[in-house]
């Protein structure tokens, strides 16, 4: 098979989440575990920080991965879903695994997909394990899928695992209340081995607790260690002061990742690397400055309140739930800007109403889908928007879209793509006529 072969063969053999959602969700670890077992256990082979959490782990992933890779250890990563090349998901030292290592590696797999029927996640969790492997990587930073008890990630026991945070997302298929999300997410914390905690909740905190004392894990609360005593966002950058609780010393970093959202999932990684440092890795503070200085060069990392375009600024953003959009509005609150377009799609087993009642009501709208089974018709979502005041038109593809909103905007205006990864990960700036 060629490599373009091998993706139509596992896109379309393989029950995919992002296209049918729920349905290809494997309710155990029976498959991975079998997979795993007929690569000769691949897992087992390196160390690995499993990261999970509602919002953030993506940032947080790559943050780790960057301060990893620049203090010179091998280090891989592992994420999901990706946006234009289906490599993005497995990377060692910020390089994508080559096109035939995929191809070669399905040709091995496809006996025991023809007899155990697994999904798509599951194919992809064995085929990075089985890369970082073969690549003899130090360190792997896992990014969990979905959840975190019944994830297929969660079959390895990691030197770390770290929990970003607890919002409403898949509630189909996690629970309805932020206890019972939390039930799912901590199951990605094994006995005797250290969690950070990036923020917690009244009605999260509990469940926390009670699994790291069940499990003998340590247990660290990250917004109870440092807080962020300072922020700028200028130049598309970040700048953080983190200070300590209880002392005057203070720490400042530079993030290339400018969405002030990041000044959470900074207080995890800070706190994660000290927990790896307790650990014996060698992580010298000026190398962790220079790496988070530069997180997208290292590994890849975009659609983040990631500009595009300037004059008239276009941002991506792939904020697709409630909690995501609230930050993503609070960005916009401190944006400068004459007129505010927002281009957005949706899958539909969102929450699509509380992330409605978000939406800024003073910006002009261009309602589209993905080309995904899952997506939301851009007519439904415009009808939908008008209910709580957000007016616009329904757009065919992304960029018709995104060129409406280019064709209407003046040069000190605002363009933000947000809704869905599905939705960023269409729009093609270079399609756009300026």
């Amino acid at each position: 098979m060629t490599y373009q072969e091998t993706l139509d063969y596992l896109f379309n053999k393989l029950p995919m989440f992002t296209r049918i959602g729920a349905a290809a969700f494997k309710k155990d670890l029976t498959n991975t575990i079998a997979l795993c077992e007929a690569l000769g256990n691949p897992h087992k082979q390196f160390k690995t920080i499993h990261v999970a959490g509602t919002n953030g782990k993506g940032s947080t992933s790559h943050m780790l991965a960057a301060v990893l890779q620049s203090a010179g250890y091998k280090t891989g990563l592992y994420t999901s879903p990706h946006l234009h090349d289906f490599r993005e998901r497995i990377k060692v030292n910020g390089q994508m695994c080559e096109e035939a290592f995929v191809v070669d590696f399905t040709k091995r797999i496809i006996p025991f997909i023809e007899t155990i029927e697994p999904s798509f996640f599951e194919i992809t969790v064995a085929m990075a394990f089985d890369y970082f492997a073969q690549q003899q990587v130090d360190i792997a930073v896992i990014e969990v899928g979905l959840g975190g008890r019944l994830d297929s990630t969660n079959i390895i026991t990691p030197e770390l695992s770290v929990i970003t945070n607890i919002g409403y997302d898949h509630m189909h298929m996690l629970g309805n209340t932020l206890a019972l999300i939390a039930g799912e997410k901590v199951g990605i914390i094994k006995p005797n081995i250290p969690v950070v905690i990036g923020e917690y909740l009244p009605e999260t905190k509990p469940v926390f607790i009670q699994k790291a004392t069940l499990e003998h894990a340590p247990i660290v609360f990250a917004q109870d260690k440092r807080y962020v005593a300072d922020f700028k966002n200028e130049h598309h950058q970040l700048a953080i002061d983190l200070a300590e609780h209880g002392s005057d010393i203070r720490h400042s970093y530079i993030l290339d990742l400018p969405g002030i959202y990041q000044c959470k999932n900074l207080l995890t990684v800070i706190e994660a690397i000290h927990q790896l440092r307790l650990q014996g890795w060698q992580l010298d503070e000026a190398i962790v400055k220079k790496a988070l200085y530069q997180v997208k060069k290292l590994t890849g990392l975009y659609g983040r309140w990631q500009l595009v375009h300037e004059h008239p600024s276009i941002i991506y953003d792939v904020a697709h739930n409630e909690d995501g959009i609230r930050q993503l509005t609070e960005q916009l609150e401190l944006s400068t800007y004459q007129h505010l377009h927002i281009v957005m799609g949706m899958v539909k087993d969102k929450d699509i109403s509380k992330v409605l009642q978000l939406m800024p009501k003073h910006a002009s709208y261009y309602f589209s889908k993905a080309p995904i089974p899952r997506a939301l018709e851009d007519v439904t979502l415009q009808q939908m928007a008008a209910e709580f005041g957000l007016t616009g038109k329904p757009y065919s593809t992304v960029n018709n879209a995104l060129q409406a909103a280019v064709n209407a905007s003046d040069k000190q205006d605002l363009i933000v793509v947000c809704g869905s990864i599905f939705i960023v990960a269409e729009a093609t700036i270079d399609a756009i006529k300026f």
